[in-house]
């Protein structure tokens, strides 16, 4: 028994008629009377009395059309739910970004995806990569925004840009404009830093920025929320190094610096899962988000040109 089957069985049902019911789903009269004949066998039971051309359900007939109708119509809900369709897709939308991402870069494009897909049901969580990347995995998230470089080919990763590294270090006075000096490597040995976690993508290229100038960091604190790093470096507990998008528009108590002859940086990328049925939602919002990301990117590139 099938669903095939089941949806064939109603038709009868709502015709009286075999001529009806096969005109109605597009088939042959012998095609529906083997059908039912086989739907009858498997329960092993009559459905149907013949008087002349006309079908007349028995009392086995009506109570299965009671689960028939259950049955095909959860069906049906469950084809409509699934259904790969931008218009008909109201599954929750689960999206993935960093905490300092979402506050610095994610406001403009979030409030115009809502209106560009008022229908989809999205949601955001503030997650950092690592546990992002679980998340694609573990079907918890449809998309993410990650810091790159990462290497797992069971993700498909959509580059957005690269974003600069900057020593930040605290500073008595405050400090307005955008300037960038340029420290020697041998000025941060010693220095007190305040660092991403060990375990974060991002510390990996703090680290290997330390090893290519052959400086070990000193390492007095650990966090993972860049706001709160901020403050510890403008309260004078240590210097650090973070992303360019988090250092501008504000005044500020810390001196920004670029390593002499070196210039590090962390890529941004959009991540979902690589799969033969791609959900299009997913690959709608990808689309919009890379688009409206990289626009301002580009254009406060053009206006500010390279920091000297």
């Amino acid at each position: 028994m099938d669903i095939h089957q089941l949806k064939l069985f109603l038709a009868v049902m709502e015709s009286s008629s075999m001529t009806k019911a096969a005109e109605k789903v597009h088939l042959s009269p012998g095609a529906v009377s083997l059908q039912l004949h086989n739907l009858a066998n498997e329960l092993n039971t009559e459905l149907f009395a013949r008087s002349g051309k006309r079908l007349i359900p028995n009392q086995n007939a009506v109570w299965l059309a009671d689960h028939a109708k259950v049955v095909v119509k959860l069906m049906n809900d469950i084809e409509k739910e699934f259904t790969n369709d931008l218009n008909k897709d109201f599954r929750p939308f689960h999206f993935a970004t960093g905490v300092t991402t979402l506050i610095y870069q994610m406001g403009g494009p979030l409030r115009q995806l809502r209106k560009n897909f008022p229908k989809a049901n999205i949601s955001v969580t503030v997650s950092v990569t690592e546990e992002t990347i679980a998340g694609l995995k573990d079907c918890r998230f449809d998309l993410g925004l990650i810091t790159t470089p990462i290497t797992d080919d069971s993700l498909r990763i959509i580059p957005l840009f690269e974003e600069e590294l900057f020593v930040v270090r605290p500073s008595s006075t405050k400090v307005t404009g955008g300037r960038i000096h340029v420290i020697r490597p041998a000025e941060l040995a010693k220095v007190p830093f305040i660092l991403y976690p060990k375990s974060s993508n991002l510390r990996q290229i703090i680290d290997r920025l330390f090893e290519r100038i052959q400086v070990p960091p000193r390492v007095i604190m650990e966090a993972d929320d860049t706001e709160a790093i901020k403050r510890m470096v403008e309260a004078g507990f240590g210097s650090s190094v973070l992303p360019e998008h988090v250092l501008r528009g504000r005044t500020r108590y810390f001196q920004t610096y670029r390593v002499e002859g070196e210039r590090a940086s962390r890529g941004l990328a959009l991540a979902m899962m690589k799969t033969d049925s791609p959900r299009k939602l997913t690959l709608a919002i990808a689309d919009f988000l890379q688009k409206a990301l990289i626009q301002p990117k580009k254009e406060s590139m053009s206006k500010t040109g390279t920091a000297g």
